[in-house]
């Protein structure tokens, strides 16, 4: 076990340093100069080229890889040059929105989507099963920014029961902040939990068909024992795979939904950062969310050893 997840911590390592490289040659491919944005259009080559010196735009781009690999080595993410401050420190400031609201959103999904995907199962075929296959469908094809507005338009105007957009005020109690987040995180779980209703299904079906449920149900087990304990039970590992994905890209895809509700979260600071050039804050974003998104898989797998006892062996 300790060996695998050796194995699996050092694959994780080469992953973010592959990540870390196609980042941060990606962004200088993006056309425009962040200097020459930054002084605007009465800016002389001499104040240009100042600015590009001071911030080692002007170095040689493998030189600036790898000073900037040193740097996110000792965790120094480096200066933001449009904010003018640690890019730690912005990210920072815009994480709990997209913290919560990723976490808000996947719980909504998976609640919505575990409970739907075991009866559509349970009840194969049937009315139940096609009905939910169909909201599922449904659900997957929504784009979230429309269904935000719809939600937006009808719950927030009309009824007037959620805010129509932001995240409070900077002092605002967290149960304020929380009212901000319940019509975005309904969106996504909404939207997301299609994926989990159609991973949940299809591996309670495959389960059911297995021989040790037809035994235990001739011993006269009630079925509800039989699905939830021996079936539910041995269904996990996909399951867990598909909500702990879906948390993962949920931490990184939240960007058209932070826009339409108007969220300072980590995705409005990544579109405003690749509008500005400001390579700083578009890698250390980038960064950051990968590294969330390895570490979550590494979760997953950590988890399927007291899920699967065969995974531990």
């Amino acid at each position: 076990m300790w060996l695998t997840l050796g194995r699996r911590i050092g694959g994780l390592l080469i992953v973010m340093f592959l990540v870390a490289a196609m980042v941060f040659f990606l962004t200088r491919l993006a056309p425009g100069d962040p200097a020459a944005l930054m002084l605007g259009d009465q800016a002389t080559a001499e104040d240009i080229a100042h600015l590009r010196q001071v911030y080692g735009l002007d170095k040689p781009i493998l030189v600036q890889f790898v000073l900037w690999l040193k740097e996110i080595a000792t965790g120094n993410l480096g200066q933001s040059i449009f904010l003018q401050r640690p890019v730690t420190q912005a990210i920072a400031e815009r994480a709990e929105p997209t913290f919560f609201l990723a976490l808000f959103s996947v719980s909504i999904a998976a609640l919505v989507g575990i409970p739907a995907g075991i009866v559509s199962a349970v009840w194969r075929g049937r009315v139940v099963d096609q009905i939910v296959s169909g909201l599922a469908m449904l659900a997957a094809n929504i784009p979230s920014f429309w269904l935000g507005l719809i939600f937006i338009q009808f719950f927030a105007v009309r009824l007037g029961w959620f805010p129509v957009a932001g995240y409070g005020d900077p002092g605002a109690p967290f149960v304020e902040r929380i009212a901000h987040l319940a019509l975005p995180a309904t969106v996504l779980g909404i939207v997301n939990s299609a994926l989990i209703i159609r991973f949940t299904r299809a591996s309670m079906l495959d389960v059911l068909s297995d021989d040790y449920i037809r035994t235990a149900r001739s011993k006269g087990i009630s079925e509800i024992r039989v699905v939830l304990r021996h079936a539910f039970g041995n269904a996990l590992v996909p399951i867990i795979t598909v909500v702990g994905l879906t948390a993962a890209l949920l931490v990184g895809g939240a960007i058209v939904t932070e826009t339409v509700f108007g969220l300072p979260g980590i995705g409005n600071l990544v579109v405003s950062a690749v509008l500005r050039r400001d390579y700083p804050v578009i890698q250390g974003a980038l960064i950051v969310v990968a590294g969330i998104y390895v570490l979550i898989n590494l979760l997953i797998d950590i988890i399927y050893t007291f899920v699967d006892p065969r995974v531990r062996y």
